[in-house]
């Protein structure tokens, strides 16, 4: 019994802390997001093609293998933000940014066609 006390104390601690490293300011950006707006920027657009390109596939206008497609060349930009941000201390540069954003832009021109 008291060693249950104990870990659950220990998990509410923890979880305090983990809501504590991420403060939410007035505009609802996580301090993540406040000190990484190049890569917030990214993830950003990259979430919103996701959501088109399921819409697409929910509507018929796209198959399931051409989301697929789109989904995996998605998941390759995001995986090149990391690794980029990597190689800078968690950051992204301006060119590096506009660099994921020239080839999120040939996944967007996909969706919809």
């Amino acid at each position: 019994m008291k060693k249950n006390l104990v870990i659950a104390s220990i998990l509410s601690i923890v979880a305090a802390s983990s809501f504590a490293a991420s403060p939410v300011n007035e505009k609802g950006d996580t301090q993540w997001q406040k000190n990484h707006p190049r890569r917030e920027q990214v993830n950003d657009r990259l979430a919103n093609q996701n959501r088109r390109i399921n819409e697409e596939v929910k509507e018929g206008e796209m198959t399931k293998g051409q989301a697929a497609k789109l989904h995996r060349e998605d998941r390759r930009i995001r995986h090149e933000e990391r690794l980029m941000a990597s190689q800078n201390g968690g950051h992204i540069t301006k060119q590096e940014q506009a660099t994921l954003n020239s080839q999120e832009n040939q996944v967007s021109r996909q969706i919809g066609k």
